[in-house]
């Protein structure tokens, strides 16, 4: 083969300086634009799945609350008196429940659900006590605070009885209300929310007034000593 032969072949071998910065340049380019898409998309992936994270805890919340109230207990705080330990108000609700949940013994224990606030914000807390018969005004040490719902949700409660008129109050009733309703409102708006739900009470009212002729009469009539109820038996 001649000189000149071999010198064709070798320039046609490899790639130009000119072609290898066009190469570089077509590269950069197409980074450049995966870049700028990137940019634009991907901060609003991350808002959409922080929302889809909240609506979870959200809903996770909710269904712990309706779950307590459900099972809220007519239980007094002593054997002085016949009201049930329920304390109803716009943001917070104590009442007792059967005890549950890891580490836990079999038993009663007084449940708090209250809006607090810390470093970050406002948030709706679940505080629980073990339930012992104890004095009306007795000051309950309640522990083991678990976050349900936090900012930007704000959650309130009010109460319904058998006339379905919802109350902002539950105190010193006879019974347990029938229904109460969680409102979730938007913290920022304060726009309630769709997710909002209700929770409907399995037992709101004395044993003996199932056993009464007339239930409504049972609980409005004034309680009689446990002596009187003896002498009657």
């Amino acid at each position: 083969m001649s000189a000149r032969g071999r010198y064709d072949i070798a320039g046609e071998a490899g790639f130009t300086l000119i072609e290898v910065l066009m190469a570089t340049l077509l590269m950069t380019m197409i980074l450049g634009a995966l870049a700028t898409v990137t940019a634009q998309w991907l901060p609003n992936w991350n808002r959409g799945m922080a929302r889809v994270q909240r609506a979870e805890r959200l809903a996770i919340g909710l269904e712990r609350i309706a779950t307590d109230l459900s099972v809220a207990e007519m239980m007094p705080v002593n054997s002085e008196t016949r009201t049930p330990l329920f304390e109803g108000a716009e943001l917070s609700v104590t009442f007792v429940r059967t005890a549950v949940g890891p580490n836990t013994r079999p038993g009663l224990e007084i449940i708090r659900l209250i809006e607090k606030a810390d470093n970050q914000g406002l948030a709706l807390v679940r505080e629980r006590a073990p339930f012992t018969p104890m004095p009306a005004e007795a000051h309950v040490m309640f522990a083991d605070q678990v976050v349900l719902i936090r900012s930007p949700f704000r959650v309130s409660f009010s109460y319904a009885g058998p006339d379905q008129v919802w109350q902002k109050e539950w105190r010193g009733q006879r019974q347990l209300p029938d229904m109460i309703r969680i409102a979730v409102r938007d913290a920022a708006t304060g726009q309630v929310l769709a997710a909002s739900s209700a929770a409907i009470v399995h037992v709101n009212a004395p044993a003996e007034c199932a056993r009464s002729k007339s239930p409504v009469q049972c609980l409005t009539e004034p309680l009689k000593p446990d002596s009187d109820k003896k002498k009657e038996e």
